[in-house]
């Protein structure tokens, strides 16, 4: 992790709120009660630098096109959303536009941090929005996204690589709701059994895939595929869309936009 990026402590750290107050538990457990102060007054200090101070938008936009096909006109805020990736970082760029555009402080946490804030700025996610975090396990990622999310100073939470049950889901989900901010869940894709049309109790679920570029002026920005595979009030759809990095715009292929997304037949 760059040495100029904020981080949440790691459980790890024998000081994690940086004011001499004691190590972690016994066995190296993770020292909550520091790690949420941490949290707090890092977000305290991004406050007071004007980060927050403006009335975030109703819903986060995507791109006129696709915010027609959605309810509310864009992405809800005060809400959980799955992305589910192949694993090339097509849906990490995804992740990280949507995170840039919820205005504020966002949150990046994963057991594993393999965030590179300068390379999240070509989606516009600048590292003084960012606040990376690394817990020691399952139980730990969750309990620091729903605090996150709990938090009305946080504009988006980002949790990386984990599976959490129904009964975690909907917890995520009402902090969400308490704090105001974007949740988002990003996990791998899972097989062609058509499982990733399953129910959910996120309020979207996109599976995103990265493509070959087209045209030569377009082989430097992402191109991804963005299949809306469950949408609370909306329809499954599919787009075709650009990155333009140079001007921040996600642009959908004129071919592709608003064509209904195909669903996979479940196998049994």
């Amino acid at each position: 992790m760059p040495p100029d990026s904020p981080s949440l402590p790691s459980p790890a750290d024998p000081d994690p709120t940086g004011t001499g107050a004691g190590g972690p538990g016994r066995d190296g457990a993770l020292d909550r009660r520091a790690v949420l102060a941490a949290l707090r007054a890092r977000v305290a200090r991004i406050e007071r630098s004007g980060l927050t101070e403006r009335e975030p938008p109703p819903a986060i936009s995507l791109c006129p096109g696709m915010d027609e096909a959605l309810p509310g006109g864009g992405l809800a805020r005060a809400s959980l959303h799955e992305i589910l990736s192949d694993s090339g970082g097509a849906a990490t760029g995804f992740a990280a536009l949507l995170l840039a555009r919820s205005g504020g402080t966002v949150f990046w946490i994963a057991r594993e941090v393999d965030a590179w804030p300068p390379g999240l700025m070509r989606f516009g996610l600048s590292p003084s929005q960012l606040v990376l975090a690394q817990p020691q396990t399952a139980a730990d990622a969750l309990w620091a996204t729903e605090e996150a999310l709990r938090c009305p100073a946080v504009s988006g939470v980002l949790l990386l690589w984990e599976n959490p049950d129904a009964t975690a889901v909907r917890r995520l989900q009402l902090a969400a709701e308490t704090g105001g901010g974007i949740g988002l869940l990003l996990r791998e894709t899972k097989d062609d059994a058509g499982s990733d049309s399953g129910p959910s109790l996120a309020t979207t679920r996109w599976r995103v895939t990265g493509r070959a570029g087209g045209a030569p002026h377009n082989l430097g920005d992402p191109q991804w595929t963005l299949d809306l595979l469950r949408c609370r009030g909306g329809k499954p759809r599919r787009w075709n869309a650009t990155w333009r990095m140079g001007t921040e715009e996600l642009v959908l292929d004129d071919e592709a936009e608003g064509a209904e997304a195909p669903r996979r037949s479940r196998r049994h």
